[in-house]
C-alpha cells in the first residue's frame, strides 16, 4: 500500500531520494569501519587494553540490534521524519561524546549510544521506499540504495587510517559528528514525512505488543527473514575472518587487503544494479532463483576448490565475489516481499527483519568465525551452510505461500478497503 499523495511528496528526480536514504543507511557502517584503523592507537591513547577496546564494538553492535527492535514500530506511530531527525541527532551528540572522551568507560558509553541511534536511517529508509514506490520502482530504488551502500565499507577504512596518521583518534568521531551534522540538515529540508496519517498505528505498549507477536509467529516473515539473512552471513564470514584468510591462508600483506574488499563490494554493486535493471522485465521471484543459483554455484565451487587445491589468491577471492553478486539479486525483492506482508507494519516489518540479521551478525562474528576461520575447508563449509538454510526457507516460502513472493502481494480487497479508510470524511 503506497502513500496515495506520494507524487507530491518528493518532486526531484527518484535517484536524488535513493542517494538520500543510501547515506541514511550509511551511518551505521560507517561508525563501525571509519575506527577501526585506529583501534590500536584509541587503546594506548586512553590506557585500555585490546579486550577494553573491543567491548567499544560489542557496545555498538548490542546496542544497534536491541534499537532496532523499535525504530521501525516507533516510525509506524509517530512518523518516518521525527525518528530519522532524532536518531541522526542523538548519533552526532554521542559522536561529539567519543571524541572527548579520556576513558574508556565514557568512549563505551558514548558508543553504545551511537549504536542506540545509527539504526533509524537503515531501518526506516526500507519503509520510507515502500511508502513512496509501487513494486516494480521499488524494487529500483532499493537497489540503487544498495549500489551506494556498498560504498560505505570501501571508503570508511581511507577516511579513517588517513584522519588517524594526520590529526589522531579523536578527528574521526569528529568527522562523524560532522557527517550526523550535515546529513540532519539534509533531512530536516529535503525529507518528507511518507507515513499517510490513516496508515499510522496507536502507540501504547499493548498494540506493540501484539504487533510484534504476531509478526514473530508468521511463518511467511520468519522464513523470508532467513531467506535475505543467512546468506549474508556465508559472505560476512569471510570479511569478519578476512585478517586470517587473506593474510594466513594467502599470504597477503595488510596493504594487499583491498583486492578481496574491491571485489567483495563491486559483486555487491554490480548485483545491485543488475537487479535495477530487471525490475518490472523480470519477476521478483525468478530474480531471487537466479541470485540463489549463482550463490549455491559459488559456494559449492568454492568448496570443491579448497578441498582439491592449496588457497591461492588467483582463484580463492573470485567465489566471494560472485556469492556477493548473488546476494545483491536476491537482497532487494526479498526485503520488498517483507515490507508488503503487512503494509500497515512496514516500520515494525524492517526493524525485526533487521534485528534478526544483526542476531544472525552477532552469532557469525562471536561463535562461528573464530570456529573455523584456520581452516579454509570449513570456512566454505560453514559459507555453504549458511547458504543452504537461507536457501531451504526460501523454497518453504516458494512451495507454501507463493502468492508472498508476487509484487505488490496485497489482495485487492486490502487495498480496496485502505481506499475507503482514506475516504471516510473526518
Amino acid at each position: 500500500m503506497t502513500n496515495p499523495d506520494a507524487n507530491e511528496l518528493w518532486r526531484a528526480p527518484r535517484w536524488a531520494l535513493a542517494m538520500l536514504l543510501a547515506v541514511l543507511g550509511m551511518l551505521g557502517p560507517f561508525a563501525i569501519d571509519t575506527y577501526l584503523p585506529a583501534f590500536a592507537g584509541i587503546g594506548e591513547a586512553i590506557g585500555a587494553s585490546p579486550v577494553q577496546m573491543q567491548q567499544t564494538l560489542s557496545a555498538y553492535l548490542f546496542g544497534f540490534a536491541v534499537m532496532n527492535l523499535f525504530h521501525g514500530a516507533l516510525s509506524d506511530s509517530f512518523g518516518r521524519r521525527p525518528v530519522v531527525l532524532v536518531g541522526v541527532a542523538v548519533f552526532t551528540l554521542a559522536s561529539i561524546g567519543c571524541a572527548l572522551s579520556t576513558t574508556i568507560g565514557q568512549l563505551v558509553i558514548f558508543r553504545t549510544i551511537q549504536g542506540l541511534s545509527t539504526g533509524a536511517g537503515m531501518v526506516v529508509s526500507r519503509a520510507i521506499i515502500r511508502d513512496m514506490f509501487p513494486p516494480r520502482d521499488a524494487q529500483r530504488v532499493m537497489s540503487q540504495v544498495t549500489i551506494y551502500f556498498g560504498v560505505a565499507p570501501a571508503i570508511a577504512p581511507i577516511i579513517g587510517g588517513a584522519l588517524f596518521t594526520s590529526l589522531g583518534w579523536a578527528s574521526i568521531f569528529w568527522f562523524l559528528a560532522v557527517l550526523g551534522t550535515v546529513l540532519w540538515i539534509a533531512n530536516y529540508r529535503l525529507l518528507p514525512e511518507t507515513l499517510h496519517r490513516d496508515h499510522a498505528q496507536p502507540f501504547d505498549v499493548e498494540n506493540l505488543a501484539r504487533g510484534y507477536r504476531k509478526l514473530i509467529t508468521d511463518p511467511r516473515f520468519v522464513l523470508l527473514a532467513f531467506a535475505s539473512g543467512l546468506p549474508f552471513n556465508g559472505m560476512f564470514l569471510y570479511v569478519l575472518s578476512a585478517p586470517v584468510f587473506l593474510g594466513h591462508h594467502l599470504g597477503l600483506a595488510p596493504t594487499q587487503f583491498w583486492m578481496f574488499f574491491a571485489m567483495t563490494i563491486s559483486g555487491i554493486m554490480l548485483g545491485a544494479w543488475t537487479s535495477g535493471r530487471m525490475a518490472g522485465r523480470l519477476a521478483p521471484r525468478r530474480q531471487a532463483r537466479a541470485g540463489f543459483v549463482l550463490m549455491s554455484l559459488a559456494a559449492a565451487v568454492n568448496l570443491i576448490a579448497n578441498l582439491l587445491f592449496v588457497p591461492h589468491v588467483s582463484w580463492a577471492v573470485l567465489p566471494v565475489a560472485v556469492f556477493a553478486y548473488g546476494w545483491a539479486l536476491v537482497i532487494p525483492v526479498v526485503t520488498l516481499m517483507v515490507l508488503d506482508l503487512n503494509p500497515q507494519r512496514r516500520g515494525m516489518l524492517s526493524s525485526l527483519q533487521a534485528f534478526i540479521a544483526s542476531a544472525a551478525n552477532g552469532v557469525v562474528a562471536g561463535v562461528l568465525a573464530p570456529l573455523v576461520m584456520y581452516s579454509t575447508v570449513w570456512l566454505a563449509v560453514a559459507s555453504l551452510a549458511m547458504l543452504l538454510m537461507g536457501l531451504v526457507a526460501w523454497i518453504v516460502v516458494r512451495r507454501h505461500w507463493p502468492e508472498v513472493t508476487e509484487p505488490g502481494h496485497l489482495s485487492a480487497e486490502n487495498e480496496a478497503l485502505g481506499a475507503q479508510v482514506r475516504n471516510v470524511p473526518g
